[in-house]
Parts: structure tokens; sequence; C-alpha cells
């Protein structure tokens, strides 16, 4: 059994790509030894709609996965082959999951209650859904979701600064980490997600919704908006 957090990123920006590939490895290391604090076994690279091979890491496992902006919202594609780039926007959540099974990796739908519609399409192949350390509030909406669609449920912290990994991430029953183990465990529907309830964690959380409200980002939870947010009621625990 192991821990992996499925969904990180390895830089703190996304524009200047030159500057971010020379970043990127940099990024990976710091991210796995934060990981390897946390007691991560393994964490995905799931950079905005590229992936680039990393060399591995002595602390914990790195998978390859890239995080693709679709016209509905976002998709994580993790395993042994993820495509190396996409433009984003450009795929629909179909031309994804099937990128995604072309190249035995697994389509998950990432953060299905901030930004995203995805949740809406229902006969779509996915893998899993994901519970994202971002706003871990809205788990009652995506067990509600998962249950409907008959999905697992995966954690993924969705790190942009190496501090935030393993916020969220995922127990992995498999007798080895590998890429090809999670995906098989991922569709056989041995994993599920877990949130941290750190105090670190809590005060970062308390820390991000002041952020957001001055910045005046919607809240997946209190805001209603259609096709972003959703109803209000869950309560961090």
């Amino acid at each position: 059994m192991y821990t992996v957090d499925l969904h990180s990123h390895t830089r703190f920006f996304h524009d200047r790509r030159t500057l971010g590939d020379l970043f990127d490895p940099f990024g990976a290391r710091i991210l796995a030894k934060l990981a390897q604090r946390r007691g991560l076994d393994g964490l995905a690279t799931t950079n905005h709609d590229y992936y680039t091979p990393l060399e591995p890491s002595a602390e914990v496992e790195l998978l390859p996965g890239i995080e693709i902006t679709t016209d509905r919202g976002h998709v994580l594609v993790v395993g042994p082959d993820p495509p190396s780039e996409t433009k984003p926007g450009e795929l629909t959540p179909a031309e994804a999951v099937e990128l995604a099974h072309e190249r035995d990796c697994a389509a998950i739908v990432a953060h299905p209650f901030r930004n995203s519609t995805i949740r809406e399409l229902e006969d779509l192949p996915f893998d899993a859904i994901e519970v994202n350390g971002k706003h871990p509030r809205s788990r009652p909406l995506v067990e509600e979701l998962a249950a409907d669609r008959d999905l697992p449920l995966v954690g993924g912290s969705d790190a942009h600064y190496p501090f935030e990994v393993g916020r969220a991430y995922t127990v992995v029953e498999a007798d080895r980490l590998t890429p090809e183990s999670v995906v098989d465990a991922i569709r056989d529907g041995r994993v599920s997600a877990r949130v941290s309830h750190s105090r670190l964690d809590r005060l970062l959380r308390r820390a991000y919704r002041a952020i957001h409200r001055r910045k005046q980002v919607i809240d997946p939870i209190t805001d209603p908006t259609p096709g972003v947010g959703s109803p209000p009621g869950e309560r961090e625990s």
C-alpha cells in the first residue's frame, strides 16, 4: 500500500515556457523532498498542458502526468506515457479521455466543482474523480458525483508551491509503485482519497480563503454560480 499525491506542479508560474522548463527539474526536487517529509511514497507531476520527463528522485517515486485544459475544464492524465504537450482549450473532455487511454494512462476529473463543467457529462469513460486539496470542503459533493458515476475517488494537492504538497493524496493498493501499477489500481478501484488535517494545512486553507475573498475568486461551495460553483452547505472540518 502506498500514499501518492496525484496532482502537483513543478513551478510557481505558467508563462515563460523556456524559463519554466529550466526550473522544472529544480522544482521537482523540492517537491520530492517535501513529499518525503510528509510521509508520501510518490507524487505525480501534472503541469498544465505539458509533460517533461524528469530524473528519478531518491526521496519518492515521481510519476509522469499532465493536466490537460479542455474546453470544459481540467483533466488529469497519469500513467507511463502522458502526452508531451496539449494546446489549452483545444481538446474536448472526450478527446482528452481518449488520448489518455490510447497512451495507457488514467483519465481523472480534476477539481470537478471549480472552474469546470465536466461533471455534467455523464457518459465519458473517466477512471476516477479527484478530491482536490485546494477545496476539500467540496468533498461531500465530489463523493456524491463519484457514487453517481460509479467511479473511485483519488486525492491530489494541486500544489503550485512545494509546501502545499500532500494536502490531499491517494492511498494506492499495489504490490509496487510504478506508473502502470497506479493506473491499474485506479481502474480496479483499489484507491481512496485522503485529506490532510494537520495544523499547517488548516492554517493554509484559512489563509487561501481570505486571499480568494480579497481577489473575489469564486468559491466552489459558497458561490453557486452556474457551471462553476455548487450549493452552499458544506463546511471544512
